[in-house]
């Protein structure tokens, strides 16, 4: 079902809103997650590269303090100022043991040499070998005379080496000791089992070591700049670098407050990422699981808010020019509609009022209105009646029309009736009207008044009328006046009064103005005779709709009310005379004939003979309405199975074209459902499905007698897609049509 525009304005802003919300929320925790590892992850590599610089800071002070010992030892000064050939194996033991306890005490792995500049020799690795002044004159340029410090540290192709010219503090060398730390130990001494790139450059900018050589990080003048950067900020921390060709990466780093090394390591973003992507994923699937709740949410939200304004559009009228979709323009426009078209009806009515007034006037005298209907049309029409006033009927009638011709009849009656609502007060009666083709009626008012005040007031009004159409229409008439009441649903009897009253004119002559209170003596019988035609109707219509028990409660109340008022015998035989000529006219409608069949040649005499009342009322059902009742049965029946029958006559002839139940309905003249409702009652089963069944048995013939193939058959059977016929068949019969088939054929051989 289509949502309107109303329904989306609520809905749509909600899940905007909802989902700002939960994205927002969501970027938060991830950025501060984002934060958070970055930040746990900085913490660990700063930890990592600090004890990387303890440990190798540990080692090269240890060497640098070892050497400078010995610097100063008096057994040194004798070494190095002696030479030492293969005969002096004391002095070479004694250096050779303290080389070896300086190993001892700093890195494995780390080769020590002494050379003595002025003897020329050299110890390295427990062989002793003599050095040639030109290798001491190139050793003086490496390490004294172009270095401005006696003891420095210089990259090498297999590690890194340590240069102290001694003695330390002396400026006349005498001595160069060398410490040759490999890249393997280096390695050994770094790694902590971390996958993480490690730098170290001197407090000149140069790289002195690189974990991983074949990953070049920055070019040699970047690792200067670098360096220049670095020891303007602090001890340890984090620097920004941008790198040749690539994006910026984040190095950690520490400085060496000892010899100003600067130890480097990346911070790995790959590594962050992978340590994000649970993290990742768990903030997607919560912000979608929440978005889906929103939705859900504001449809609900959006549904329980304009669920009103839906109902109230469905119960408002269809307006097609107008976009059905704004809900509260269409209810404006319906608003606006039902208020112009209340506006019509208001005038319309208030232009009907008088007629709708005569109306009532009329059914007051036929008695046709209830006590209900009649206390709330008083209250429309403006009469403020209550239970002390009385009333009286006045008939008036022409004794003559003048010498005018007889087509001037109404109009003299309606001039009548106007000269009526001049002269008589509207306070004093209720709306003059024609009653019938001869009479003008008017129903009097009085209030607290006797009954001699009434009567004045009454003959006031008539002799009044009398002189006004004498002079103004110059004819005469004669006025009726009923005896007065105090019900006006008692209207009817009345008017009968007043009827009565008019027809004593002929005793009295024209212009005569004739009280029923002065005649009733001289009218023997009753007044009137009472008909309930109500009570009759209802009884006429369970009649129709063939419900018994209907029948049953409406036939009671109408005898009693028939009985009741009609005390007379003469009455009572008049009005139940009228019952059976109604009953015969129903009949005829109904197109049955019970009554005028030749058994009830005699009905109006039983009927009159008969002085019980419960054997009136048994007679009436058994012999005449129920019999009327089972003939329209049969009747009703009779037509259903013919109407059934012309249609399997239909299916059976033209069962091999396109059939349908509408095309029958035009070819037969009824309605398609009417004829759906008759076959399904009478046959049990749909039309379609009838069809259906019985092309499925011409089916099965023809695969059993002919050679068709089973699309030939389909077609025939107009079926537009030989699958829908084998779906239909195999449904029917279990089988397929080819199954079928060969099914018969091998019976047919077997037999």
């Amino acid at each position: 079902m289509s949502k309107g525009r109303m329904f989306y304005g609520i809905f749509i802003p909600i899940l905007i809103l909802g989902v700002g919300l939960v994205v927002g929320f969501g970027s938060y925790i991830y950025i501060s997650t984002i934060d958070s590892v970055v930040g746990r992850f900085s913490s660990s590599k700063q930890s990592y590269i600090e004890q990387i610089k303890n440990n190798l800071e540990h080692k090269i002070q240890t060497i640098e303090y070892a050497f400078n010992t010995y610097s100063t030892t008096s057994s040194f000064q004798e070494v190095v100022t002696h030479p030492i050939t293969e005969q002096d194996f004391i002095a070479y033991r004694n250096v050779n043991s303290q080389l070896n306890y300086i190993a001892s005490m700093a890195a494995e792995g780390t080769e020590y040499s002494l050379i003595s500049l002025v003897q020329n020799w050299q110890i390295l690795n427990e062989k002793l070998s003599n050095l040639s002044s030109e290798e001491v004159r190139q050793l003086r340029e490496q390490y004294i005379e172009n270095q401005e410090q006696s003891l420095f540290w210089m990259k090498t192709d297999k590690g890194i080496r340590f240069v102290n010219t001694l003695p330390v503090f002396s400026t006349k060398k005498q001595a160069i000791a060398l410490s040759d730390i490999s890249l393997h130990t280096l390695n050994a001494t770094i790694s902590s089992g971390e996958d993480a790139a490690v730098y170290i450059l001197n407090k000149h900018g140069e790289l002195m070591y690189e974990s991983d050589p074949g990953n070049v990080l920055l070019a040699p003048e970047q690792f200067g700049q670098l360096a220049g950067t670095i020891n303007s900020m602090e001890d340890k921390g984090a620097v920004q670098q941008e790198m040749s060709g690539r994006d910026s990466v984040k190095l950690i780093y520490a400085k060496s407050s000892y010899n100003n090394w600067i130890y480097l390591t990346v911070l790995d973003q790959a590594e962050i990422t992978r340590s994000l992507e649970m993290t990742k994923f768990g903030i997607s699937a919560m912000g979608l699981l929440l978005i889906l709740l929103i939705w859900v949410v504001a449809y609900m939200i959006s549904q329980y808010f304009t669920k009103p304004i839906e109902q109230l559009k469905r119960s408002l009228p269809v307006i097609p020019q107008v976009n059905s979709r704004n809900e509260l323009e269409y209810i404006r426009h319906s608003i606006d509609t039902i208020i112009s078209e209340k506006a019509s009806l208001e005038s319309l009515i208030e232009s009907e009022m008088p007629r709708l007034e005569t109306q009532l006037i009329l059914n007051l005298f036929r008695s046709r209105v209830s006590a209900e209907e009649l206390e709330q049309s008083l209250l429309r029409f403006g009469y403020n009646l209550s239970e002390k006033h009385r009333y009286a009927a006045m008939l008036i009638q022409l004794d003559s029309l003048g010498g005018r011709e007889a087509s001037d009849k109404d109009v003299l009656l309606l001039a009548v009736n106007k000269m009526v609502e001049e002269l008589i007060p509207a306070q004093q009666r209720l709306q003059p009207i024609i009653l019938n083709d001869d009479t003008q009626a008017t129903i009097l008012t009085f209030a607290g008044t006797s009954d001699a005040g009434m009567n004045k007031e009454v003959t006031d009004y008539a002799a009044a009328l009398l002189k006004a159409v004498r002079d103004y229409l110059k004819v005469s008439i004669s006025i009726g006046i009923s005896n007065f009441y105090s019900n006006l649903l008692e209207s009817k009897e009345a008017g009968e009064m007043s009827k009565q009253a008019l027809h004593q004119r002929l005793n009295l002559g024209k212009e005569s103005i004739i009280f029923y209170e002065d005649i009733s003596m001289v009218v023997s019988g009753p007044v009137s005779l009472h008909y309930p035609a109500e009570l009759e109707t209802q009884l006429f219509n369970a009649i129709r709709l063939g419900d018994k028990e209907q029948v049953t409660a409406a036939l009671y109340p109408f005898l009693a009310e028939l009985m009741g008022k009609n005390k007379s015998t003469l009455k009572f035989e008049v009005m139940l005379v009228r019952l059976v000529n109604n009953l015969i006219q129903l009949e005829q409608h109904l197109g049955v004939s019970v009554l005028l069949t030749q058994d009830n040649n005699k009905l109006y005499h039983r009927l009159l003979d008969i002085r019980n009342p419960e054997e009136m009322e048994r007679m009436l059902v058994q012999e005449v309405i129920y019999p009327m009742m089972y003939s329209m049965k049969d009747k009703t029946s009779q037509q259903f199975r013919c109407l059934s029958d012309k249609i399997t006559d239909i299916v059976h002839a033209e069962y091999d074209r396109e059939l349908t139940l509408e095309g029958i309905g035009e070819r037969l003249h009824y309605n398609p459902n009417y004829l759906s409702s008759i076959f399904k009652k009478e046959y049990g089963t749909a039309f379609s499905e009838y069809l259906m069944n019985y092309r499925l048995e011409m089916a099965k013939r023809w695969l059993t007698e002919t050679d068709m193939t089973i699309r030939e058959i389909a077609e025939r059977l107009q079926y537009h897609n030989p699958q829908n016929f084998i779906r239909s068949f195999r449904k029917k019969e279990q089988v397929t049509p080819g199954a079928y088939r060969k099914l018969k054929q091998g019976e047919q051989q077997i037999f």
